[in-house]
């Protein structure tokens, strides 16, 4: 399959301390203790991911925590916060920030990522998502987390929502005409009234869209929910496929999807997560595996996050998957739901699971001609089209961008980013035209 003339997508998850996959990282004498509470760090390595020619930097977020979460979940910044402050440190990097459309109501995601859009000259992205932390519920006044089918029906609605609110000014709203003292033309401003099972939202939004129109929407869902949401909103759609098979499964199902909503398909990226473990020898690789394995402790802590947040004991650890699996179904997560069967069917303990889990998405291991290999595969074999890497060791980070990002440009697979490009035209989107300007144009009454 011929790649994009877009080249390869590129993201980097900035995780600072260490996430529930390489929870010691912290221990890492290169990772300022501090990491994720440290604007300089990010700055680092968004500049570092922008020089690479990366598209975009990630932040992951959740708003429930207790003495058992990984070190970057106990103390980090709120990702719209300190996505702003990346975006004056950067030129043209994206900036993807994670809001629950669970926890947040529409005109304040709207408002606060299209601020981010503006300042940034057009460089920002949605990662949506529904919150899986049960206990989350208690931070917001609720008696209880929504279930799984509710969540994705009203992340559905808000996207609706969000999406006409910023659509509340056109893009020739403000003459701003000092002879005239016209600053605004309010026949170029709308409000939404929206009414819907979950929102009530009037507006319009008291801000202007960007460059880019809109920011761009990611969805990591892979339940049913999931990939129809994907299907009906995602332009990036993120996942955690651990192999080509995985990836074409979910791409073919959410495109087909999508062909039945009436999108169209090449408005749709597919962008899974990635780990490397690159070394010159494959001594050295397997002693950097062996190294992170390590530094990753508390199994336990790992074992009550999957079980939402119910404590395990070791003769629960080592009880088969499958009779966790009945007892605990109320609070599993869709996606360790099916990840728990598919253990139970191969009779592991619960200990072996989270053991085979420390990794749960694409792992490239090798040189860096190795791993450009392995990138090169997936996305000729159109699963996928390019990767979101995890950003651990800085090390491993630097050798990425600067010898296998190289080997990737030489094959005319990473194309370098054009100055003032925004988000959309560095990913080959098209330009969402404001829907009130569509229907003035097209004579009908918005």
């Amino acid at each position: 399959m011929t790649i994009s003339q877009d080249g390869i997508i590129l993201g980097a998850v900035l995780v600072g301390a260490g996430d529930g996959s390489y929870r010691g990282l912290w221990r890492d004498p290169d990772v300022p203790s501090e990491a994720s509470t440290d604007i300089d760090w990010y700055a680092e390595q968004a500049r570092q991911a922008e020089a690479a020619q990366f598209h975009f930097v990630f932040i992951v977020d959740s708003q429930f925590i207790d003495e058992t979460f990984p070190p970057h979940h106990l103390n980090r910044l709120e990702p719209l916060t300190l996505l702003s402050a990346v975006a004056m440190r950067t030129e043209r990097i994206g900036l993807a920030a994670t809001i629950s459309s669970t926890y947040a109501e529409p005109w304040d995601i709207a408002r606060r990522l299209a601020s981010l859009d503006v300042l940034s000259g057009g460089r920002a992205a949605w990662n949506i998502v529904t919150s899986m932390d049960p206990g989350t519920a208690g931070n917001f006044g609720r008696p209880a987390h929504l279930d799984g089918p509710t969540r994705y029906r009203r992340a559905a609605e808000a996207v609706r929502v969000v999406r006409r609110l910023w659509d509340s000014y056109e893009d020739d709203a403000f003459p701003r005409d000092r002879d005239t003292g016209e600053f605004l033309d309010p026949t170029r401003l709308h409000a939404v009234h929206h009414h819907g099972e979950f929102f009530d939202v009037a507006g319009p939004l008291n801000i202007q869209r960007s460059r880019q129109g809109q920011p761009v929407l990611i969805q990591a869902g892979t339940s049913e929910q999931g990939r129809q949401l994907s299907a009906e909103v995602a332009e990036i759609v993120f996942s955690f496929a651990t192999t080509i098979a995985q990836a074409r499964e979910l791409a073919d199902d959410v495109r087909e999807r999508a062909r039945h909503v009436g999108r169209d398909l090449s408005t749709l990226r597919f962008v899974p997560a990635l780990s490397v473990s690159i070394g010159d020898s494959d001594e050295e690789v397997l002693a950097l595996i062996r190294a992170r394995r390590a530094a990753t402790d508390d199994i336990s802590a790992a074992a009550r996050r999957a079980l939402g947040n119910v404590a395990v004991d070791e003769a629960q650890l080592d009880a088969p998957v499958a009779d966790l699996l009945r007892s605990h179904a109320d609070v599993l997560t869709s996606t360790t739901a099916r990840d728990f069967a598919v253990a139970a069917a191969r009779g592991l303990t619960l200990r072996q699971w989270l053991n085979m889990q420390q990794a749960h998405w694409a792992h490239f291991c090798g040189a860096p001609h190795d791993i450009a290999d392995e990138i090169q595969a997936w996305v000729e074999s159109g699963a996928v089209d390019g990767f979101n890497l995890f950003v651990h060791e800085p090390q491993q980070y630097r050798r990425f961008c600067g010898e296998v990002v190289p080997i990737l440009r030489a094959r005319g697979l990473v194309r370098d980013r054009r100055a003032n490009e925004t988000l959309r035209e560095s990913l080959g989107l098209p330009f969402p035209e404001n829907i009130h300007t569509v229907a003035r144009r097209e004579g009908v009454t918005s």
